[in-house]
């Protein structure tokens, strides 16, 4: 990406006004807008008998893509079946390690003034703005307390360089180094959405937009790259998550942790504050997933769709970003032979999904993450040292290549 383009030049002359409520609700000054520089979508966790947590410190570690002065957080139970409260919650910057923060930096986050919050089913809520200057590079950790039981249903997973998380049993949202006896790792991220900062007109947010080949690892290496710009004014919000179809969802407990049907999901995720542009890359769920009622009775063959029917989904979604005036990036659909599920005819419905992603004039740019994982030689699998193993997820150096190429399309 050649951060002297002419369309970074325009940006940084008249960017596009925020999307979300929290525009002009800090400082009205020219060339100031509220940008997001960390999201990711709410998801359906998975149903489990320990689905309730209580006395509980999560801590999210997040890299600062570029410099502001204030930071706003959105706290997210879309997916609850009941109010969750946030007991406290705090921000400081990250200290020699994830896990720890620089103690005398702390801030308290409020809501309206209070340092509680309770969010009904199905809400969220955004904070006070907060004075926290911060510069490209910084990492910021957001610590916050769940005192009372706590129904643990609105979080996703997701994985990468910059996609950790910790949890603690007790009160440790001040805590400079997290206690080793009563924490562990997480890469679930439950309730905190988005973090947005007060930053110049120039700077914007790109949505990374998907299943699991999204909510792994490809938009944090291409945060990556975005962070090896001196005058970086690119942030990767990722709204992702596992499981997840265009066309369908699962109405029982056993896969709904899948996660919702696009025409849930897209509306919520899509208005992201500073947003112009954003990649979509989904639709194997929808071609992997049918196996037949005698195999699973979840999963019916009546669920596959038709080239139609996944064409006019990603039409929808056109449609929808438009709304925003986003640009619109999409990318082809990977390799999948040898995964479980694989047959010719899943194959076939794959490649004219990829064909009409790379004809169709409906978008601005085809990101063809296809093309750049797949064999050569053998089109339907990975090229060597690609394949995660299930042969159906990219490897660690495969995500790294899909994040510099979609860096790339910028």
């Amino acid at each position: 990406m050649n951060t002297t383009n002419t369309a970074i030049d325009k940006r940084c002359i008249a960017a596009p006004d925020n999307k979300s409520n929290a525009a002009s609700t800090y400082k009205a000054e020219a060339g100031r807008h509220w940008c997001a520089i960390y999201g990711n979508a709410m998801s359906i966790t998975d149903h489990r008998v320990e689905t309730y947590s209580k006395d509980l410190t999560l801590r999210y570690p997040v890299k600062v893509p570029f410099a502001g002065s204030a930071l706003r957080f959105t706290f997210d139970n879309f997916c609850g079946t009941e109010s969750i409260t946030i007991s406290a919650a705090f921000v400081a910057m990250t200290g020699n390690t994830p896990e720890s923060i620089i103690k005398e930096t702390s801030r308290q986050i409020t809501f309206d003034g209070n340092v509680s919050i309770t969010i009904p089913a199905g809400k969220r809520i955004l904070s006070d703005p907060l004075p926290f200057p911060v510069s490209q590079g910084d990492s910021v950790s957001v610590s916050f307390y769940l005192k009372e039981f706590t129904l643990m249903r609105s979080g996703v997973i997701a994985t990468g360089p910059f996609s950790k998380g910790f949890y603690s049993v007790h009160n440790h949202s001040t805590a400079e180094v997290l206690p080793l006896n009563e924490t562990r790792k997480t890469n679930c991220f439950y309730f905190l959405s988005d973090i947005s900062l007060y930053t110049d007109s120039c700077n914007h947010a790109v949505i990374c937009y998907g299943d699991s080949i999204t909510s792994q690892d490809w938009p944090d290496y291409m945060l990556a790259e975005c962070l090896k710009v001196p005058d970086n004014h690119t942030a990767i919000i990722r709204k992702a998550a596992s499981g997840t179809r265009i066309l369908r969802q699962y109405d029982n407990i056993t896969y709904e942790s899948y996660g919702l049907m696009g025409k849930v999901r897209f509306p919520h995720e899509l208005p992201v504050a500073g947003a112009d542009t954003i990649i979509i890359q989904q639709g194997i769920n929808d071609i992997i997933h049918p196996v037949g009622t005698d195999v699973n009775p979840f999963r019916p063959m009546s669920d596959l769709p038709t080239i139609d029917e996944l064409t006019e989904g990603l039409i929808w979604y056109i449609q929808e970003a438009r709304k925003l005036d986003y640009h619109i990036f999409m990318g082809t659909l990977l390799p999948i032979e040898g995964w479980r599920t694989y047959a010719p005819f899943r194959e076939t419905l794959k490649n004219q999904v990829n064909d009409f992603i790379r004809s169709t004039d409906l978008i601005d740019t085809c990101i063809d993450f296809d093309k750049e994982v797949r064999d050569p030689a053998h089109p339907a699998a990975f090229r060597a040292g690609y394949d995660s193993g299930d042969h159906l997820h990219p490897s660690a150096a495969a995500y790294e290549a899909m994040g510099r190429l979609a860096f790339r399309s910028l």
